[in-house]
């Protein structure tokens, strides 16, 4: 199995804030728009450095998201900051009606996404968000897994004309991925290579699926992990070209396996190479307050989960 080598460990929200002071360094229409949540965001370097561009919207996420898609009629490139929890469900009208029906050049920019936000429970801990952003045509719906990753999508998304839903974390987690890997959107990063099962991860479950491998090639397991960064559009070809290799696959997200990266594969082999598939995903349920890997242990999303999961779907083969 390939080495992964981490001398650290930082937020994937930290990520966001380093690559948007990037981008707002070499071009003058990057504007960043807020919820009253600036520090949690990490964007008060972006607010210090240009104080013209950084528009403090309070506690009315619904006119921020107004105010951003206005903003693109005169050229500008909005980044909008706030947990995934507003940034998703509570605009959702306007997000559809105001930015996604007429294709609208906004960066929805959303932290603190998933069980792993931790103690602020339930009403805060959206799982569901990946789901609402991907039914919206126009949407390109992206989920990161360390810090070098986060950096590079927010510095890639400038490029890219259309809405974009980037989704990342408050914990601290292992940082793997190189600082110089190019992000390229809807392009899965190929892991690691193996014969026996496919494993599919995204944002935090990543990590996770590298400790699952660990474990499995030391049962003489041999497992091929993908990194899908972009959930849509979806990498169709690296999944169908790994699972021709395996005939099987594991699915892991932080997020319901209903409407998420599970769903969206299971769509794709059943299209194209119907294959015996395991998902890693909250069961149909809402999160509790509680520290992040007390969460992720009791929903069952940790890396000895993806290796049962692993372990089913090889029999089923």
């Amino acid at each position: 199995m390939r080495k992964f080598e981490v001398t650290e460990q930082k937020d994937t929200r930290s990520g966001f804030g380093v690559g948007l002071l990037e981008i707002g360094k070499r071009n003058e229409n990057v504007v960043a728009l807020c919820a009253d949540l600036t520090g949690s965001l990490k964007m008060d370097a972006f607010a210090s450095q240009f104080p013209n561009r950084f528009f403090q919207c309070g506690v009315a996420e619904a006119n921020m998201i107004g105010v951003a898609a206005g903003m693109t009629i005169g050229g500008k490139i909005p980044y909008t900051g706030t947990f995934a929890n507003f940034s998703t469900g509570r605009v959702y009208d306007q997000i559809r009606q105001s930015v996604a029906y007429s294709d609208k050049n906004v960066k929805i920019c959303a932290s603190h996404a998933g069980l792993t936000l931790g103690e602020d429970g339930a009403t805060h801990q959206i799982l569901e968000d990946i789901g609402l952003m991907k039914m919206l045509p126009n949407m390109t719906v992206i989920n990161t897994c360390d810090f070098n990753q986060t950096k590079a999508a927010t510095i890639a998304i400038e490029k890219h004309h259309g809405p974009v839903y980037l989704r990342f974390g408050r914990p601290k987690v292992p940082v793997f991925i190189p600082e110089n890997q190019v992000f390229e959107i809807g392009k899965a990063l190929l892991l690691n290579e193996g014969s026996d099962v496919t494993i599919v991860a995204t944002g935090h479950l990543v990590w996770e699926a590298i400790k699952a491998c660990e474990i499995l090639e030391n049962r003489g397991v041999s497992a091929e992990i993908l990194n899908i960064h972009t959930i849509k559009p979806l990498d169709k070809k690296a999944i169908l070209d790994s699972v021709g290799k395996t005939g099987c696959i594991v699915t892991a997200e932080e997020h319901q396996f209903n409407g998420g990266l599970g769903e969206s594969v299971a769509r794709v082999l059943s299209m194209h190479n119907p294959t015996p598939i395991e998902m890693v995903a909250v069961q149909d349920s809402f999160g509790e307050s509680g520290t992040p890997d007390q969460l992720m242990e009791k929903y069952g999303l940790k890396d000895v989960n993806i290796v049962e999961a692993v372990e089913r779907v090889i029999a089923r083969k």
